[in-house]
């Protein structure tokens, strides 16, 4: 009898466990294709040949890239070479990739930058903050820009037990900001663990030097954040889940839930337009292949235009597709006067005039 009963509890756990790797093949769209979108005026970015993952835009043009991402399952290109903060000016006639220096007492060689933000206060001075994965731990790192000199003042790092795995920041102070934490847990394992079981326990995190608090929560796995052009709502991307939320900031800093807009792709990073108030997102159409890489069958690249997100219908259009054949793991995609600029996770970045 009781081997039996063994056999049986064997079953039941094998069909679950076939069960949750269905669904999280599912979550991963892991049979996902694509029809390629092109735009005619386009051209890779020389200087970024391993990922750019975020790309930020000062209102005068100057746009700023987080590059060389390293993590944990993720492919590199340059597994060696630690990462850094790019800037290209998108009013020069034939605009580069400059990298910035950033001031001395930073540790640089551990520099591993994700998701960024820019905040501009209100005497014009311009922070970029910079979520850091230092030896895969979490960090949200605080720069000064100094345009003069083409450099970045290293001001503050924020560690707190809120943030045990931050991926996107949308900076809305000098020291205060939002982040989505991807998972809950911050060892490799339990992440594992706790995506496999879709346990959806990954948050946003309202942080100041005054208080620090989750402020919204039940998602699958929180990715890109920004905010609206008013200031009024905050949006999120669950990758995972194929969905962007749509949030409403209260005085006190609380987020609530105002609609979701459902997708049929892995949505990344979030930039906004701020003339029009569109949103811009970078996309992967299979996640699967982002983890097992494969060069003769990689990732693909889709970049998405959506307009009036408030509205009852809020019209999707795919501006740009590509099955990685010159773009391979689109993480975002950012406009400015005109200008697009899509960069990836660990590939190349991408710059076209529409």
């Amino acid at each position: 009898m009781g081997r039996l009963v063994a056999v049986g509890l064997l079953g039941i756990a094998l069909a679950l466990l076939g069960e949750r790797l269905l669904a999280l093949r599912n979550r991963l769209k892991a049979s996902g294709e694509v029809e390629s979108v092109d735009l005619p005026n386009c051209h890779l970015i020389k200087g970024i040949e391993a990922g750019s993952e975020d790309i930020d835009i000062l209102p005068n043009g100057l746009a700023f890239f987080s590059v060389g991402l390293k993590f944990p399952g993720l492919h590199s290109f340059a597994p060696d070479k630690p990462g850094g903060i790019l800037m290209m000016d998108l009013k020069e006639e034939k605009p580069r990739a400059r990298e910035l220096r950033i001031s001395r007492g930073f540790d640089l060689a551990s520099f591993n930058p994700h998701g960024i933000s820019i905040f501009i206060d209100n005497d014009d001075t311009v922070y970029l903050f910079v979520v850091n994965h230092p030896e895969f731990k979490n960090t949200v790192e605080i720069f000064k820009f100094e345009e003069a000199e083409n450099s970045l003042l290293h001001l503050k790092t924020i560690k707190h037990e809120l943030l045990p795995s931050v991926n996107d920041i949308t900076a809305v102070g000098p020291a205060h900001f939002y982040a989505t934490n991807d998972h809950y847990f911050s060892d490799p394992f339990l992440k594992y663990l706790e995506t496999y079981l879709n346990l959806r326990w990954a948050n946003v995190v309202y942080y100041s030097p005054n208080e620090v608090k989750a402020v919204a929560e039940g998602f699958d796995s929180a990715n890109g954040i920004n905010i609206s052009p008013d200031n009024k709502y905050i949006y999120v991307a669950d990758i995972l889940a194929h969905e962007i939320h749509v949030l409403e900031k209260h005085p006190n800093m609380n987020l609530t839930q105002l609609k979701v807009l459902k997708l049929d792709t892995l949505v990344d990073n979030l930039s906004i337009d701020p003339s029009s108030g569109d949103i811009w997102v970078g996309c992967h159409p299979n996640g699967q292949k982002l983890f097992v890489y494969d060069p003769n069958n990689p990732p693909s690249s889709e970049v998405l235009r959506i307009q009036n997100i408030l509205s009852e219908k809020p019209t999707v259009t795919t501006v740009y597709a590509n099955n990685g054949s010159v773009l391979q793991g689109s993480s975002v995609a950012s406009v400015y006067d005109g200008k697009l600029l899509i960069g990836t996770l660990y590939h190349r970045a991408l710059y076209c005039e529409l």
